[in-house]
């Protein structure tokens, strides 16, 4: 067995360059040439997790299979490569300087004065082979958070500087850099880009690739200027131009040999070039797909990426319906029994959307009721599948006072309630039902016809849950309690079978779409939405 290979994808000049989907493209080629990989992701923040950061701050918590929850890089990943990623796969300097003082306080050190170097950066080296070392992949991407000259960054560089001179070709370093398009000189600077290198430099590492974000096509002149200052072979420095879909980088990425180079670079042999089918297929149909499909989503963050998962899940299964989905978010904050109707017209379905907390929750409850009563194809997800519940206890059992107790502590109908061993968590991170559990759906529902299989397996990530007192007049009343927790008797999927689709999961089906494996219920839901919008 080859020992595993490591690849370090830094980012410099500015942030939002794009490192998790280079990363992601990387491992998707390597991938395809049949190497066993993983990538990994490094965030200098001091947060223990993303879990308890606002979406505003940091874009969506993404949660993993054994329930971690992490950056939102780790959605791409996953939906470019297919990989389940966990804990491992997630780290921040928060948890690493924990580790560090854990041992301390236990003695591990014998005594010794506890430093950045040695004691942090071997603490960072051990969790960047931890992987390697367990499941003897062939290839380790770890992407470094943040931009190069950020004071964050310092320990995660110095831990990177040293695992290459250790590893030698076993590890090289992949640096993405903006080159940007000055329009009043009409040129594009590669300035940014060599102070980038050299700040790179100065901290004792070479960049073997470099990557340059652009949004203007670069001539070789420019990649052979950048090559020259920069010490980088030819061939090493590729660009990465502004494309109208995230998932023709790869393409664009093999098209210029980054692959090749890599491969080149640490001494393996190059082979013929994969043909990457499916995936080009799957970019094919997406091109051919003119006919759009509108879909709303109804929360309160007016950010893009605070719901990412949510919008590729959509994304996706309009490609695999031959259509484009076009999302309009709408804010549940402005939403009113005045106003929702012209609101939400235009949209052949409806997500609500998850969340917590108080703000925005009213608008909700407004849009599940109008889109039930409209019989408009809706989704809710997580805390908007709980609103759809409390709606329902509102409308139609006449609990007008119907609550969550996350929303409302002396709620007498609290038809959604927190579960028995969350009542004394005063932590708000990472205390939640976080992760993969288990759902058995009942076999005469919808959602039964939707997977074609009894027992599924989905991420969750929340505190409340809803109240099984409730469950008979519910089920008397129209709306269908159809899969549930084997162990715990938990409801995960509420549905009503007598309207086109109104079904709310307590899980988060969007953590398991992947560009190949579009999730079924999101396909289905598209589907509907597309013969809705027929008639």
């Amino acid at each position: 067995m080859a020992e595993t290979k490591y690849i370090f994808v830094t980012g410099g000049v500015v942030s939002s360059l794009g490192k998790g989907i280079i990363s992601s493209s990387i491992g998707k080629l390597l991938q395809a040439r049949g190497y066993n990989i993983t990538i990994q992701k490094f965030d200098p923040y001091i947060n223990i997790d993303p879990g308890t950061l606002n979406p505003y701050e940091h874009g969506e918590c993404y949660v993993t299979v054994d329930g971690m929850e992490t950056d939102l890089d780790l959605g791409h990943y996953e939906r470019f490569t297919g990989i389940k990623t966990t804990k491992a796969n997630s780290m921040t300097t928060g948890r690493i300087y924990k580790s560090v003082i854990d041992k301390e306080r236990r003695g591990d050190y014998l005594g010794k004065t506890i430093q950045v170097v040695p004691h942090i950066t071997d603490e960072i080296k051990r969790n960047i082979k931890q992987l390697g070392l367990k499941y003897n992949y062939d290839f380790v991407i770890t992407e470094i958070g943040g931009t190069i000259g950020d004071i964050e960054s310092a320990p995660f560089l110095e831990a990177i500087r040293q695992m290459k001179w250790e590893l030698g070709k076993r590890a090289i370093n992949l640096h993405l850099t903006y080159v940007p398009y000055l329009k009043a000189a009409g040129e594009l600077k590669t300035k940014p880009t060599q102070h980038s290198v050299k700040e790179l430099q100065s901290v004792g590492i070479q960049p073997d690739l470099l990557v340059l974000r652009t949004e203007q096509h670069l001539g070789d002149g420019i990649r052979k200027k950048v090559a020259a200052f920069c010490n980088v072979d030819f061939d090493c420095v590729v660009q990465s131009e502004d494309l109208p879909c995230i998932y023709e980088v790869p393409v664009k990425m093999q098209e210029q040999g980054l692959d090749v180079a890599i491969l080149r670079k640490c001494g393996e042999e190059i082979k013929p070039t994969p043909e990457l089918g499916p995936w080009k297929a799957f970019l094919e149909r997406r091109k051919n797909a003119t006919e759009e499909i509108h879909i709303g989503l109804v929360g309160k963050y007016d950010l893009q990426d605070a719901y990412k998962s949510i919008r590729e899940s959509l994304s996706q299964a309009g490609t695999y319906n031959d259509h484009k989905t076009v999302l309009t978010f709408i804010n549940s904050e402005e939403l009113t029994e005045e106003n929702v109707a012209e609101r939400l017209a235009g949209q052949d379905g409806i997500v609500v959307c998850p969340g917590f907390g108080q703000r925005g929750i009213d608008g909700k409850v407004i849009a599940a009721h109008y889109t039930r009563t409209h019989n408009i194809p809706t989704f809710g997800i997580c805390l908007g599948m709980q609103m759809m519940v409390i709606e329902f206890a509102r409308n139609v059992l006449g609990y007008k006072d119907a609550n969550s107790r996350e929303i409302d502590e002396k709620t007498i109908h609290n038809v959604i309630d927190i579960m028995e061993e969350q009542k004394n968590i005063t932590n708000m991170g990472g205390t939640m039902r976080l992760g993969a559990y288990e759902c058995v759906l009942r076999q005469d529902s919808r959602t039964f016809e939707i997977y074609h299989q009894e027992h599924i397996q989905e991420r969750h990530r929340h505190r409340y849950e809803f109240n099984n007192d409730y469950e008979k007049e519910y089920e008397k009343n129209g709306m269908m309690c159809v899969g549930r927790n084997p162990e715990s008797d938990l409801v995960e999927i509420v549905e009503i079978p007598g309207l086109k689709w109104y079904i709310g999961t307590q899980f988060h089906p969007e953590y398991q779409s992947t560009v190949l494996n579009p999730h079924p219920l999101f396909l289905d839901f598209i589907k509907t939405a597309i013969e809705n919008k027929q008639k």
